[in-house]
């Protein structure tokens, strides 16, 4: 009966220490409404949202897009009073490319114009191109030996890639949502993606550059891509290969919705020639070719802490179609809203608080991961620099323009109970879900790769993945401002919380691997 007394005396101390290191994980609701207040009585979101995407326009890496919005961002954050907010060189990237003009038509039987857009760093036509079509299904496109043996019928002529017709019961179902409580109860691993399958990405990659090199040989005019989802105005555009200063010269290549592809293949099986006219006219430049971050500092206040940082970002490049609004234009607003919020309120952190809007991320998060080789880890030997061991976490918002429904935390247990309860002031506004489980193709891996806590946001998905993500829509209309305020307010107190937290965020151990998209 003593020891049995003894157990449950133990068991009771144990129980009362858990609690205890949880009632020490003091949040400062104070500040937290501070912020809240500050952003739905002063937000500067829609106007920030302007200037990263309308003025800006289209942002391919090192594309003068992408100057255009990183030069705001700068200067903006400079007007902010922010301090060392600049350009950083990551290290080489390729060509910039942007369109100057482009023209497409269907001349016979008759003229209508065609929903298609120029894939980047595509080739240029050389003035207006006017030629008959044939017809690939997409596995004779990726076939080489097919290819190879009908180099003969693609000579003067439009290739047409296009596969099965639309699927009309999709029209059905809704194309935005948000995330229900079963959902985000039964979070799994999402976007995760291993080296090895990166290296066989790689092999894919390569395939395509043979095909594109044997096309030419043909003396095709140009390929077009009428892709199964590109359907209801909606067209996904994005290139795999064009940017590296090592990759052959291809044809010219174009985008085309689904619709405007299928009656083209329906018009020539049933005996009816079919012309199309083209015009591709693209900007190319190799006169800078490295890749660049924007990054500016809120600097710490506390003489002990203020050398140690707390990180976040968004990635700033986007594809050519439209003007990058929800990938990943909301990302960065909300950043920028951050730090625009925590300068203005003069909440004085006391570690320094770092932005930094990342380039590349599309072409496999180069500017996030080049950073953490250049700051914080030796990719061959993994070995630590001095800079790693100051960073307490890295916040990321990369999934659309919905609302934070929750944090991932990449495997970090310990991080749970301290997220749990620092989410708790924002139950009202729908955020609550920690997850252990892990999320991946966007930039904090880098940090994850580096040792260093790196979060991405649990979001709504809306029309993310349906509509906007990496397509023609990708544009200012679809960004849920009222989302992106409530995403404004829960980073921006994450942010001023881990700044100061006494003692920085717990830290997995670091496991000693190539980086998933390492030698790309």
């Amino acid at each position: 009966m003593k020891y049995l007394n003894l157990k449950l005396l133990f068991a009771a101390c144990m129980l009362s220490s858990k609690s205890l290191l949880a009632q020490q994980e003091l949040v400062d609701t104070a500040v937290f409404n501070k912020i809240r207040n500050a952003e739905m009585k002063t937000s500067q979101i829609p106007n920030i949202a302007h200037y990263i995407t309308d003025v800006s326009g289209p942002r391919l890496t090192n594309s003068p897009g992408f100057k255009r919005a990183a030069d705001w961002a700068v200067a903006t954050m400079k007007k902010w009073g922010l301090a060392n907010a600049a350009l950083e060189p990551w290290g080489q990237f390729g060509k910039n490319w942007e369109i100057q003009d482009f023209s497409i038509m269907m001349k016979v039987p008759y003229a209508q114009p065609i929903m298609a857009y120029p894939d980047p760093w595509t080739a240029n036509t050389n003035g207006l191109q006017q030629g008959q079509i044939t017809l690939l299904t997409p596995t004779q496109a990726r076939d080489t030996t097919y290819i190879s043996q009908h180099l003969d019928d693609f000579k003067g002529k439009f290739i047409l890639i296009t596969g099965a017709p639309i699927n009309t019961a999709d029209n059905f179902k809704p194309s935005a949502t948000r995330l229900t409580d079963a959902e985000l109860a039964d979070m799994k691993d999402t976007y995760m993606v291993t080296h090895d399958q990166i290296v066989q990405y790689a092999g894919v990659y390569k395939t395509l550059n043979k095909i594109n090199v044997l096309f030419k040989k043909s003396g095709a005019i140009a390929i077009i891509s009428a892709g199964s989802k590109n359907i209801d105005g909606t067209v996904f555009v994005q290139s795999l290969a064009g940017y590296k200063l090592t990759n052959p010269e291809s044809l010219p290549t174009v985008s085309m919705a689904l619709e405007d592809g299928q009656k083209i293949k329906r018009l020539i099986q049933s005996g009816h020639p079919v012309e199309i006219a083209l015009n591709i006219n693209g900007k190319l430049s190799t006169a800078d070719t490295k890749g660049y971050n924007v990054v500016a500092e809120i600097p710490g206040t506390d003489p002990k802490l203020k050398s140690q940082l707390v990180m976040l970002g968004g990635h700033l490049d986007s594809w050519s179609a439209a003007t990058g609004a929800t990938d990943n234009g909301a990302g960065c607003i909300v950043m920028l809203e951050v730090v625009r919020l925590l300068d203005s309120l003069n909440l004085k952190p006391k570690r320094t608080i770092r932005i930094a809007l990342w380039s590349g991320e599309e072409q496999g998060v180069l500017g996030s991961y080049n950073y953490a080789k250049n700051h914080f880890m030796d990719a061959e030997k993994y070995t630590l620099k001095p800079e790693q061991a100051k960073v307490s976490a890295y916040f990321n918002l990369d999934n659309g323009s919905g609302k934070i429904r929750g944090i991932f935390t990449q495997n970090n247990e310990a991080m749970k109970p301290i997220f749990e309860q620092w989410f708790t002031p924002f139950h009202d506004l729908g955020a609550a879900t920690v997850t252990t489980k892990n999320t991946g193709s966007t930039d904090h891996l880098a940090f994850d790769w580096a040792g260093i806590p790196g979060f991405q946001f649990i979001q709504d998905p809306l029309d993310y993945e349906t509509r906007t993500h990496h397509s023609n829509m990708d544009s200012y209309d679809h960004l849920q401002i009222d989302d992106l305020k409530q995403a404004a307010i829960i980073v921006a107190s994450f942010v001023y919380q881990t700044s100061v937290r006494p003692a920085p965020l717990p830290r997995k151990p670091l496991v000693k691997e190539p980086f998933a998209f390492d030698g790309l």
